[in-house]
């Protein structure tokens, strides 16, 4: 690949890059690729006690400092907390992003997670991702369309599994041990997330639960001590068949299940 690689790394709320997919944002860092965060809601629901404007001016700050610490740039969420939808005026929100990042890699959440927010966040990108070319579709400020190819990967649920219990596996694993530390020190700066989920869902060990997410999908990969999982979306609209920039830049810390790859034809 000639050109720098672009990343686009997006989520639904702030902590969820880091929690899913800071790892892997990493490597590519250190590969040389520009590292773009994208947390498309606000984050206004993630408090017991704070008003909206407090939280989501809370939560934007978190974002920025967890952003600082590894030189990305963080682009402003385009809704709010069970309000994201996918629906004509946030998708012209999310195709402007888009266009104007104009990622070779776009990371995003699973399209099957236990909560709406995550599952309408990666609709949202990749929709906008499929119309970057699109004279004709809406975006919200108006961006400029591009031609270029770009490959969709999306992460694995929280959990593991899909709403419906179902468990969800990995096609390609990116070894992250390396970058635990980094990850842990990016999720730190979540401050009022710690106490929100002691709250709300019981989560006392916040950063210590990353940790034994990230060794869980490693034991899955039966290969590294710490990973993060990925599923490659459909090539039909983004580039070519082969597409798979991931595996190109990481080389051997990315590695691809053929066995999983080969129940995908079944």
């Amino acid at each position: 690949m000639s050109a720098r690689p672009v990343v686009l790394a997006c989520a639904a709320h702030p902590d969820d890059i880091e929690f899913l997919m800071a790892g892997t944002v990493l490597r590519l860092r250190d590969v040389g690729a520009e590292i773009h965060l994208w947390n498309l809601a606000d984050g206004a629901c993630g408090t017991a006690t704070l008003d909206r404007a407090a939280i989501t001016a809370i939560r934007w700050r978190e974002a920025q400092d967890a952003a600082a610490l590894i030189g990305a740039r963080l682009h402003p969420p385009i809704g709010t907390d069970l309000g994201l939808l996918h629906d004509a005026p946030h998708l012209a929100r999310a195709v402007a992003i888009v266009r104007a990042v104009r990622p070779t890699i776009v990371l995003v959440q699973s399209p099957q997670d236990y909560m709406e927010d995550h599952q309408n966040a990666c609709r949202l990108v990749v929709t906008a991702a499929f119309a970057r070319a699109m004279r004709n579709a809406s975006a919200d400020p108006p961006t400029a369309p591009y031609d270029a190819d770009v490959a969709v990967y999306h992460a694995l649920p929280h959990g593991l599994r899909d709403g419906l219990r179902r468990r969800v596996r990995a096609c390609q694993y990116v070894d992250v041990a390396p970058q635990l530390a980094t990850k842990r020190a990016m999720l730190a700066c979540h401050r009022s997330q710690k106490e929100w989920l002691d709250i709300s869902q019981g989560m006392d060990a916040y950063l210590d639960a990353m940790d034994a997410f990230a060794r869980e999908i490693g034991r899955a990969s039966g290969r590294f001590a710490a990973a993060e999982g990925w599923r490659r979306h459909n090539h039909l609209g983004f580039g070519p068949a082969d597409l798979d920039p991931l595996r190109a830049l990481l080389g051997d810390a990315c590695w691809t299940d053929p066995a999983a790859e080969a129940d995908l034809d079944r």
